[in-house]
C-alpha cells in the first residue's frame, strides 16, 4: 500500500555509520549499476550473466536484475503499456540504488526502450554510479537469432506492444558504453564492459 501524503510528512531518512568508503574498501570495488539496454534478442541477459560470473570469480560481489525475472515478482502486477514500462524501470532503479548503497555491483538486463525512462533511472541511481550500456543490434538481426520466436509472434499480431515491432525503441544518443552484439561474440562483448569496470570501479589488491 502506498504511503499517504499525511503519513509521508513524518518520514525522514536515517543514515547508518558505515560509509561508502568502508564498503568499497571491504569489497574492493566502487558500487556501480551497469544498465544494459537494447532490443529483445540483443544479448542483454547473456552478457549480464557472463559478466556477473567473471566478476564473482574475481571476488567482486554483484547481482543481475534481469527483466524477465523482475516481472515474475517485483513487477508481476505490471503490463507493457508505456506507463507500466515506466513504473517497471522506476522500481528496478530503486532496487539497484539500494544494492549500490550496500556496496554491490548491479547489472540490469532490461529493454528499457524510452530515453526518458533511462534518464529517470540514472537520476535515481546517481550519475556517478550509472553506466548506460547500449547493446546495439538491429531488429532484423535480433529476429534472426530470437530463441523464443517472439518477433514472429509479434509480426503476426499474437503479441502486442512488442518493442521494435509494435512499440518504439529509442536508442541511447550518448551511452557510456556501446557494444555491437551483431559483430562481437559474447566473450568480446563482456570483455569490453569488464575492462571499463576494471579501469574505473574495481579496486586492485
Amino acid at each position: 500500500m502506498a504511503t499517504t501524503g499525511t503519513a509521508r510528512a513524518f518520514l525522514q531518512r536515517v543514515n547508518g555509520t558505515v560509509s561508502d568508503h568502508d564498503r568499497a574498501r571491504m569489497f574492493r570495488q566502487k558500487a556501480v549499476t551497469v544498465w544494459l539496454t537494447g532490443l529483445s534478442g540483443a544479448g542483454k541477459s547473456t552478457v549480464a550473466y557472463e559478466l556477473e560470473r567473471r566478476l564473482i570469480e574475481l571476488g567482486h560481489p554483484c547481482y543481475v536484475l534481469d527483466g524477465d525475472n523482475i516481472r515474475h515478482g517485483l513487477a508481476s502486477d505490471l503490463g507493457f503499456s508505456k506507463e507500466d514500462r515506466h513504473e517497471n524501470i522506476r522500481r528496478v532503479a530503486h532496487v539497484a540504488q539500494l544494492m549500490n548503497d550496500a556496496g554491490l555491483i548491479v547489472i540490469t538486463a532490461l529493454i528499457s526502450p524510452m530515453e526518458e525512462d533511462r534518464a529517470m533511472a540514472r537520476e535515481i541511481i546517481g550519475g556517478d554510479r550509472f553506466v548506460e550500456t547500449y547493446l546495439s543490434a538491429s531488429v532484423d538481426d535480433c529476429a534472426r537469432r530470437d530463441p523464443k520466436g517472439l518477433y514472429a509472434k509479434a509480426r503476426a499480431g499474437a503479441i502486442t506492444s512488442f518493442t521494435g515491432v509494435s512499440a518504439p525503441y529509442e536508442p541511447p544518443a550518448n551511452p557510456d558504453l556501446c557494444v555491437d552484439t551483431t559483430h562481437q561474440n559474447k566473450e568480446a562483448s563482456v570483455a569490453g564492459i569488464f575492462d571499463y569496470l576494471h579501469d574505473t570501479f574495481l579496486i586492485k589488491p
